[in-house]
């Protein structure tokens, strides 16, 4: 079951990095040396090291975290918040928000060189992490992010 959901997983990586270069051919974005601009352009330039305020994947990663906080920001528009209120959501656009959120997420993980085969490494990592932290009583005060920077990607 493992297997299936890991190809789910990098059907999902492939599905987003086609529809960004789509996006990216039929809008004629280019990148600064004007090559016609691809995913697999930003996610090379990241994991060469180009990580400087002007290389892409600085570029693509905060438009994408930009795309990410308005969907987020419609997501919280559907919630309800009044709990007196007779209202009930629409979990269907509740759905389709997150999965716009997906979208950009997948996106700036790839921009930041995250393959579908790392997200589980990293996640079971930071899972691990984030369970030691509550066994520790983790607050502001002991905050420390030396754990965070021990988890690797598994290449």
């Amino acid at each position: 079951m493992t297997e299936v959901r890991t190809d789910m997983l990098q059907r999902i990586f492939a599905m987003q990095a086609e529809l960004n270069d789509y996006v990216f051919r039929k809008n004629g974005l280019t990148d600064s040396a004007g090559h016609a601009l691809s995913m697999a352009a930003i996610e090379s330039a990241a994991n060469a090291g180009a990580l400087m305020v002007n290389d892409l994947p600085n570029q693509w990663l905060g438009r994408y975290s930009k795309a990410m906080a308005e969907e987020l920001k419609e997501l919280d528009a559907d919630l309800l918040w009044k709990w007196w209120s007779k209202d009930r959501i629409d979990i269907q656009n509740v759905r389709v928000e997150l999965i716009d959120i997906l979208h950009f997420l997948v996106s700036a993980m790839i921009c930041s060189g995250v393959t579908a085969e790392q997200v589980y490494e990293i996640y079971r990592q930071k899972h691990a992490v984030n369970v030691k932290r509550q066994d520790s009583g983790y607050s502001k005060a002991t905050k420390d992010e030396t754990d965070n920077r021990e988890i690797g990607i598994g290449d």
